[in-house]
C-alpha cells in the first residue's frame, strides 16, 4: 500500500496543472502570463486600494467574462489576505463575442486586466507593505482545447500617507477599465416574453434622446438568451428596444425574475436589470438599431497546441474510473461482477467475451449519460453529473429494477438459462454477453452519480471542452470503471485461480441477492427523501406487485420445466406485472416534498446545520465566523459516509463549537440549480464538495472529498479567527 500511494502521489504530480509558487512578479504557463498588480504607486491607511488581474494571453487562446457564454468559464480568485482586508468582486470589463462555428463565447484575448478592489483598514501602519496573495485559476482556451490554469500571484502593497500616483507600467490602463466599465445609469428596463422571444425595452437616463447605435446585450446568466442570435430592434425618444432569441431556461419556462446584464451601446456599456412586464412606452419610433458587429474571436483552424491538457483530462479521467471501484457507491455493483465473472471462469472464450461486454456496457452508458447531460446544459439546464438520480421517477424506477435483479439471484424466476442447468454451474441471468452488457450500464447509472478523487478536475474540463473531446474524457472515465473486470476476464492465468464450477455457484448466486436487495431499499429511501411518506407507500405497493407477478411467472417456469404448460400462473403474472405497471406510474406521480420537510428530516445529525444559500454564507462570514459547507445528496453513497463517519463525530462537533463555526447542507438530492451553479464555480460538476470559509477569506478552503474527522477538525482550527 505505501508502494501505491507513492505511485499515485507521483502520477499526480506530474500531471498536475502549471503553478507558481506563491512570489511578486508574473507567473506563467504556456498559454497565459498573469500577474498582480496596482493601479496606485501605494495605498492609505482606511482607503480602498484597487489591484488587477492582467492577464498576456498566447495567440489563439483567450478566457472569459463572467458568464462565459455557450461554453467556458469565468476566471475565479481565491484571495489570503492579512487579518480585517478583504477584496471585493471583479469589476469585469466588456467582453468581445468569440464565435467558434455554431458557438458564442464572451471572453478576452491578449491582454485584459481584472480590476478588484481592497479594502484596507485605518489600522495599517505607513510605512510598511501589506502582502497580497491570490490563486487566479483560468481557464484558456483554443477553438481546439480548453484547460485549467492555476497561477498563485503576489504584491507586495506599500502603506503611505496621502493621495498616491497611478503605477508607471499600469496604472493609466487600469483607471481607463475603471471608467469604461459597465455600470448602473438610471435605466428602466422591461423584459416581455413570447413564444420564446424576449422583447427588451430600456428607457431613461443617458438613452433618452440619443441614437444608441449599435447595440448589444450581454447577460449575466448562461442560458437565458441564445447567445449566438443576432439581435435586432429600434431606438425612440426615451430610449431602445431590443428582439433577442431566447435561450433554454426561458423557452422552456419564461423568466422567473429579474434579467440583469449589461448593455452595450455607442452611448457607452450599462449595467440594467430588466424586470418582466409589459414594454415600456417611448422606446421606438425614431429608427432602426444599427447591427452589433461580432468581436474577433478566436484564431481560426490552427493545429491544437493545448493536446497536451487534453491527454492530462483524459488521463485524470481514467484514474478516478479507477479508483470510483474503491468507493461506496459501487460496492452493490461488485455483487453483479463477481456473479458475471465466477459463471465463466474457467472458459476462456466465454470470459472474454463477458469481459468486452461489460466494457461496452459501461462505454455505452456513459456516452449516453455524458450525451444528454452536455445536450441539457447547451439547451441552458443547470445540471450535473449524477442528474438522473435527481429525478424522483428514475430513482423509483432504478429501485424495481434492483429488486428484480435480486429476484432473480434468489432464483424466483429465470430470465435465459431454464432451471435445468442451475446446478451444473451457469449462473441463471441475461444470455451470453447481453448478461454482461446489462451489468455494465447498470454499474454506471447506480454508481456514477458519486465523484472519486481526479474525477472533479476530468469531469468539470469536460464540461466546457467542445463536445468531442468532452465525450473523449467520458469514455476513458467508464474505462477506468471497467478496466479492472477486463483485465481479469482476459488474464487466463488469474481466471485459473477461481474455484471450478459447482453446486457452490449456485450458494455464491443466492448470497450475491443480498446486496442487490440492499441497494433496492437505499433507493427507495432515496425515493421517499425525495418524494415523502405518500411515494414512499406507493413504491412499495409496486415492489409487492412486480415481486409477485416475478414469483408466479417462475412457478410458470418451473412448471414447464417439469412438462407441464403453467398457464394459469404465466396469465397471473403477467396480470400481476400489468397491476405492477400501474402502481408505478402512479408512484411517478407522487407529489413532490417540499425543502422544508427535507430540511427537517436531517434533525438527527450529530451537527446542527442550516440550509445553504449564498445569503446564508455572506451573513455568517458578516458575523466574523467560519463557515463549513456541505453539498450532499441522499443518492451518493460517499456522501452519506463521510457525514456519518466524519462529520457526525463529538471531535468534530466540539470544534464547531469551539471555533463558533457555522454548517450549512447543500442537499443536491432532488435538481437545485442554485447548487449546481455553486458547484460549477468551483470546477466541479457533482457531489461531494465540502467548502471552509474561514473569517477574511473571500474564497473557501476546497476539503477532499474522502474526509477524516481529524482532516476536517485540523481545518476548523486554521479558519479560526486568531484570538
Amino acid at each position: 500500500m505505501p508502494q501505491l500511494f507513492r505511485v499515485l502521489i507521483l502520477l499526480l504530480a506530474l500531471l498536475a496543472p502549471a503553478t507558481a509558487h506563491a512570489q511578486a512578479g508574473p507567473q506563467r504557463t504556456e498559454r497565459i502570463e498573469a500577474e498582480l498588480v496596482s493601479m496606485s504607486q501605494w495605498a492609505a491607511p482606511g482607503s480602498t486600494a484597487v489591484v488587477a488581474i492582467r492577464q498576456k494571453i498566447q495567440p489563439g487562446w483567450h478566457t472569459y467574462w463572467r458568464n462565459p457564454g455557450d461554453s467556458g468559464g469565468a476566471t475565479s480568485l481565491t484571495w489570503a489576505l492579512p487579518a480585517g482586508i478583504t477584496a471585493g468582486d471583479i469589476v469585469w470589463p466588456l467582453p468581445d463575442r468569440q464565435r467558434l462555428q455554431t458557438l458564442v463565447n464572451y471572453g478576452y484575448e491578449d491582454a485584459v486586466y481584472l480590476p478588484v478592489p481592497i479594502e484596507l483598514p485605518a489600522s495599517v501602519r505607513p510605512g510598511t507593505t501589506v502582502p497580497l496573495e491570490v490563486e487566479a485559476l483560468f481557464l484558456v482556451c483554443s477553438d481546439e482545447m480548453c484547460v485549467p490554469d492555476e497561477l498563485t500571484l503576489r504584491l507586495d502593497l506599500p502603506i503611505r500617507e496621502g493621495a498616491a500616483p497611478l503605477t508607471a507600467t499600469h496604472g493609466a490602463a487600469i483607471q481607463t477599465i475603471l471608467e469604461q466599465s459597465p455600470r448602473p445609469a438610471g435605466i428602466d428596463a422591461r423584459a416581455t416574453v413570447l413564444d420564446g422571444v424576449i422583447t427588451l425595452t430600456a428607457t431613461g437616463g443617458p438613452l433618452a434622446g440619443q441614437d444608441p447605435g449599435p447595440v448589444y446585450f450581454f447577460p449575466f446568466e448562461g442560458g437565458v438568451i441564445d447567445h449566438a442570435a443576432a439581435q435586432s430592434g429600434s431606438w425612440g425618444p426615451q430610449g431602445l428596444t431590443l428582439v433577442i432569441t431566447g435561450g433554454g431556461k426561458t423557452r422552456s419556462g419564461g423568466l422567473a425574475g429579474p434579467m440583469g446584464g449589461v448593455l452595450d451601446t455607442r452611448l457607452g456599456a450599462f449595467e440594467i436589470s430588466a424586470t418582466p412586464g409589459e414594454p415600456l412606452p417611448g422606446a421606438t419610433g425614431s429608427g432602426d438599431l444599427a447591427p452589433a458587429e461580432e468581436g474577433a474571436g478566436p484564431t481560426a483552424a490552427t493545429a491544437p497546441t493545448g493536446i497536451g491538457a487534453f491527454v492530462q483530462a483524459a488521463l485524470f479521467a481514467l484514474l478516478g474510473g479507477l479508483i470510483l471501484n474503491l468507493m461506496p457507491c459501487v460496492f452493490p455493483i461488485l455483487a453483479m461482477k463477481a456473479a458475471s465473472l465466477t459463471a465463466s471462469a474457467h472458459d476462456a472464450a466465454h470470459a472474454r467475451r463477458d469481459g468486452l461486454a461489460f466494457l461496452a456496457g459501461v462505454l455505452v452508458t456513459f456516452l449516453i449519460l455524458a450525451g444528454v447531460l452536455l445536450g441539457l446544459r447547451a439547451a441552458g439546464e443547470a445540471v450535473g453529473w449524477g442528474f438522473q438520480l435527481q429525478s424522483p421517477p428514475v430513482t423509483a424506477g432504478l429501485a424495481l429494477l434492483m429488486l428484480a435483479v435480486a429476484l432473480n439471484l434468489s432464483s424466483v424466476f429465470q430470465i435465459g438459462a431454464g432451471l435445468q442447468g442451475a446446478g451444473s454451474g451457469p449462473l441463471s441471468r441475461l444470455p451470453g454477453g447481453a448478461g454482461a452488457f446489462f451489468t455494465g450500464a447498470l454499474a454506471v447509472v447506480v454508481a456514477a452519480p458519486c465523484t472519486a478523487p481526479f474525477m472533479a478536475f476530468a469531469l468539470g474540463a469536460a464540461l466546457v471542452m467542445p463536445w468531442p473531446m468532452a465525450l473523449v474524457v467520458f469514455l476513458m472515465l467508464g474505462l477506468g470503471l471497467a478496466l479492472p473486470f477486463v483485465i481479469v476476464s482476459l488474464s487466463p492465468g488469474l481466471l485459473r485461480r477461481l474455484p471450478r464450477p459447482g453446486p457452490w455457484m449456485e450458494r455464491l448466486k443466492t448470497l450475491l441477492a443480498f446486496p442487490m436487495y440492499g441497494t433496492a431499499l437505499w433507493l427507495a429511501w432515496v425515493f421517499s427523501r425525495q418524494t415523502g411518506a405518500e411515494g414512499l407507500g406507493l413504491l412499495f405497493v409496486a415492489g409487492l406487485l412486480l415481486a409477485f407477478a416475478l414469483w408466479l411467472l417462475g412457478m410458470a417456469q418451473t412448471e414447464r420445466i417439469h412438462g407441464r404448460r403453467g398457464l394459469m400462473h404465466l396469465v397471473a403474472g403477467v396480470a400481476v406485472l400489468i397491476l405492477a405497471g400501474a402502481a408505478m406510474v402512479l408512484t411517478a406521480k407522487a407529489p413532490a416534498q417540499t425543502a422544508s420537510a427535507t430540511a427537517s428530516a436531517q434533525g438527527g445529525d450529530a451537527l446542527v446545520s442550516s440550509p445553504w444559500s449564498a445569503e446564508a454564507v455572506a451573513a455568517a462570514r458578516a458575523e466574523g465566523r467560519p463557515v463549513l459547507v456541505n453539498f450532499t445528496a441522499d443518492w451518493c453513497v460517499t456522501c452519506k459516509i463521510n457525514e456519518r463517519t466524519s462529520l457526525a463525530t463529538n471531535d468534530v462537533k466540539r470544534a464547531m463549537e469551539a471555533t463558533n463555526a457555522v454548517y450549512l447542507v447543500g442537499d443536491w438530492t432532488r435538481r437545485d440549480d442554485a447548487i449546481t451553479a455553486e458547484l460549477q464555480r468551483h470546477g466541479r460538476s457533482g457531489v461531494p464538495l465540502y467548502l471552509l470559509y474561514a473569517p477574511g477569506s473571500d474564497e473557501p478552503r476546497i476539503l477532499p472529498q474522502l474526509l477524516t474527522g481529524g482532516l476536517v477538525v485540523q481545518a476548523l482550527e486554521d479558519a479560526a479567527p486568531a484570538s
